[in-house]
C-alpha cells in the first residue's frame, strides 16, 4: 500500500481515499469472522492516522497523504488483519465522555461497564451524593475506566481505584493523568481487592464498584477476546463468580451502613 516519498511530512501523490479503500479490501480479505465490519474499522484506521475525528475523516479524503501518514495506517491495518483488537490498534477507545488510553494489558472498555457506571451514579446520587461529600472504591481497576468516569462525573467524590496488576495500573496512572483536576480526588492502590485499602478507610466507603473477571473457565469467548485481552481479567473459576464472592464477603467492614456494591455481571449470573 506504500509508496516511496521523500520527507516524511511532504505529501505525496496517494489520497486518503485512496488509502482507505485500500484498507477496506485488506481488512476485507483477512476476515475473521469476528462480528467487527472492515469498512468501519478501515475508516476509524485512517482517521487515526490522518489525526482527524472519525465524523472529519470524509473532509479529508481528497488530500494527499504525507509518507508519515501512509506509514502509520499501513502498520495499523497490519495489527487489524491479524485480528488484533480495533481497541488496541487505534491505541485509545471512548468511554462515556472520556477517551481512554487501552493496549493488551487492560481490558478493552465496553457499554456494559457504560452501564455498571450509570447503576453506581444513581445509588450514589439516592444517598445524596451530588450535595456532600461521598467515597467510593473500584476494584479492579483496569484502564481507570469506573474510576475516573465517577471522578469526573461527580464533584464530590473521592475514589480510590485498586488493582492486582502492576501492568494495568500503569495504563490507569496514564488515563489519570488525562483528566485534569478531577484526577486530584482520584488515589490508586496496588492490591488484591480490599487488600489495596488502607486500615483506616473501613466503615467510611459508600460505595464500592467493581467490573471483576465473571467469565467461567470453561465459557467458549471469541478469539478475539482470548488471545488478546489479559486472561486474569477475564476468568474466575468454574462458574465465573469466584471473585465476586470475595468481594461481597469482604464489602462489609469497609462499607459505611448503608453502603452499597454494584458489581458487573452475565445476565444469567444475576441470580446466583
Amino acid at each position: 500500500m506504500s509508496e516511496g516519498l521523500g520527507d516524511e511530512d511532504e505529501a505525496g501523490t496517494v489520497t486518503w481515499r485512496e488509502l482507505l479503500e485500500g484498507a477496506i479490501a485488506t481488512l476485507r480479505s483477512r476476515d475473521r469472522g469476528d462480528g467487527s465490519d472492515p469498512a468501519t474499522d478501515a475508516a476509524r484506521i485512517t482517521a487515526e492516522a490522518l489525526g482527524v475525528a472519525d465524523a472529519e475523516l470524509v473532509l479529508h479524503l481528497s488530500e494527499r497523504a504525507t509518507r508519515r501518514g501512509v506509514a502509520h495506517l499501513d502498520a495499523m491495518v497490519a495489527r487489524r488483519a491479524t485480528g488484533e483488537p480495533l481497541q488496541y490498534v487505534l491505541g485509545h477507545w471512548p468511554f462515556r465522555h472520556l477517551d481512554l488510553m487501552v493496549d493488551r494489558r487492560v481490558l478493552i472498555p465496553r457499554p456494559e461497564t457504560e452501564q455498571v457506571v450509570e447503576v453506581a451514579l444513581a445509588e450514589l446520587d439516592r444517598m445524596g451524593g451530588r450535595d456532600r461529600p461521598t467515597t467510593v472504591v473500584d476494584l479492579g481497576t483496569g484502564s481507570g475506566a469506573i474510576a475516573l468516569a465517577v471522578a469526573t462525573e461527580r464533584v464530590r467524590t473521592a475514589v480510590w481505584a485498586t488493582d492486582a496488576s502492576t501492568d494495568a495500573l500503569e495504563v490507569a496512572r496514564a488515563n489519570l493523568a488525562g483528566v485534569g483536576r478531577a484526577g486530584a480526588r482520584v488515589r490508586i492502590a496496588h492490591g488484591e481487592w480490599f487488600g489495596a485499602l488502607p486500615e483506616e478507610l473501613g466503615g467510611t466507603v459508600d460505595l464500592v464498584v467493581s467490573n471483576p473477571p465473571y467469565v467461567a473457565t470453561t465459557a467458549d469467548l471469541s478469539p478475539s477476546v482470548t488471545e488478546w485481552e489479559p486472561a486474569g481479567a477475564l476468568f474466575a473459576g468454574a462458574d465465573g463468580l469466584d471473585d465476586l464472592r470475595v468481594i461481597l464477603a469482604e464489602a462489609p467492614r469497609w462499607l459505611v451502613p448503608d453502603g452499597v456494591v454494584v458489581c458487573e455481571l452475565s445476565p444469567e449470573q444475576g441470580a446466583a
